[in-house]
């Protein structure tokens, strides 16, 4: 579409970097042209749709699908459902919808092919790079809990945890390599803007902070993790994720990265009695509170402060919760994934009052932290988040921070 909508004039179309920029270690898949220019198809489609096809939509639902729904009821939208319900009959939503849909399948189709073709050589790859180590520690008992083992995440089948044999890392090299073509280069060469933000951030906001134990929940490949062990190499940093095959590649990354002060550790957060209370001095999560059930969120938030050290920092980044300034539009376009992109989740936690949920774990209102931060990438390269003023509802490289720091105990 051309023109105006609402909001100003329809952003010009800058695309991401070509794949090829995207940065290799040593347990990266092999690819081959046609496979690269897949992935490079992928994001150019999504960074289409977030630029061009969404200020369409928006101007479609006030200009045709509200007063179509005011009309029709007498009233306007009383929530973000009836303003999805509405959205369905467009035509303009419906393309989007669609193709957005189209992006997420054919980028795990397209991972999936790279990397099961290659499956065992990956995995070779990745035991040779973690022989003679002890950052890697794996516990085939673990109960996979519900939340994960009965969701194919974002349309990614086996979710974080299905291993297809043993020393299988093709998850991870999937969920890795592939990344790319989801934010369109949002995310930096290596996919690690987010953990670059939240280093920033404490640098900026805490530096006088010298952590020696930190704890990041739900590390898969450890995208945020590492970032973290390399701005803080004194601290030991240990990463939980319950997938043992995104672990094991996970700690292969690290070795190839050359980041030592870190180990990787299949546990759930939702039980950390291995370890004992006050034993970190940061515990981090990012964009992992919206996959997970309400029951597990309490007992995460719970054990996070019991194994917080008094004066330590907890830090949750996500994507914004659904305010009442928040627009009815805005929620129910943010409301896509938990439809349409296997994150069941995501609805509930966007309306719930995260603070009374911190309060409910032990922490005290005067103790709570609340930000935002923006992904942090080479801007030479790729496209900053923070100079992108379009918005992909969900996508995009911003996002809010709520945390908290324990007080410590002389100040009690």
């Amino acid at each position: 579409m051309t023109g105006r909508v609402n909001e100003g004039p329809i952003q010009a179309y800058e695309g991401p970097p070509d794949y090829r920029k995207v940065g290799r270690h040593g347990v990266f898949p092999d690819m081959s042209h046609d496979e690269v220019e897949r992935l490079n198809v992928l994001a150019q489609l999504n960074r289409h749709l977030s630029t061009r096809v969404i200020p369409g939509v928006k101007q479609a639902w006030e200009t045709r699908a509200l007063p179509a729904f005011e009309k029709a009821n007498d009233r306007a939208p009383k929530d973000r459902h009836e303003v999805r319900k509405a959205l369905l009959k467009d035509p303009a939503f419906q393309t989007w919808s669609a193709l957005r849909r189209l992006t997420m399948e054919q980028r795990q189709q397209a991972g999936r092919w790279t990397t099961l073709r290659q499956a065992e050589e990956l995995a070779a790859k990745a035991a040779a790079l973690n022989a003679g180590h002890d950052r890697l520690e794996l516990d085939p008992s673990l109960l996979i809990p519900r939340y994960v083992s009965a969701v194919d995440h974002h349309c990614m089948p086996g979710s974080y945890h299905v291993e297809r044999f043993e020393g299988d890392v093709s998850g991870g090299a999937n969920y890795d390599h592939g990344g790319f073509a989801t934010t369109g280069g949002l995310l930096g060469r290596f996919s690690d803007g987010g953990g670059q933000a939240v280093v920033r951030w404490v640098q900026r906001k805490l530096p006088d902070f010298k952590p020696r134990r930190i704890l990041d929940i739900g590390a898969t490949v450890g995208h945020s993790a590492l970032p973290i062990a390399q701005a803080f190499p004194d601290a030991e940093v240990v990463a939980i994720d319950v997938g043992g095959p995104m672990l094991r590649y996970a700690a292969a990354r690290a070795a190839s990265l050359g980041v030592e002060n870190i180990r990787f550790v299949q546990a759930d957060g939702a039980d950390l009695s291995r370890f004992a209370a006050g034993s970190f001095d940061w515990v981090q999560t990012t964009m992992f509170l919206h996959e997970l059930s309400l029951a597990s969120m309490k007992a995460i938030f719970a054990e996070s402060r019991r194994v917080l050290a008094p004066g330590g920092v907890v830090l949750h980044v996500e994507q914004p919760q659904y305010a009442p300034t928040m627009p009815l539009f805005e929620q129910a376009m943010r409301d896509w994934d938990a439809f349409y992109n296997n994150e069941p989740f995501w609805s509930t936690l966007h309306e719930i009052d995260l603070d009374a949920r911190m309060v409910e774990a032990g922490f005290t209102a005067d103790e709570l932290i609340h930000d935002g931060v923006t992904a942090v990438v080479d801007r030479e390269v790729f496209p900053d988040a923070a100079d992108d003023d379009s918005e992909d509802y969900g996508r995009k490289a911003a996002w809010r921070v709520i945390g908290a720091r324990k007080t410590p105990k002389e100040a009690r």
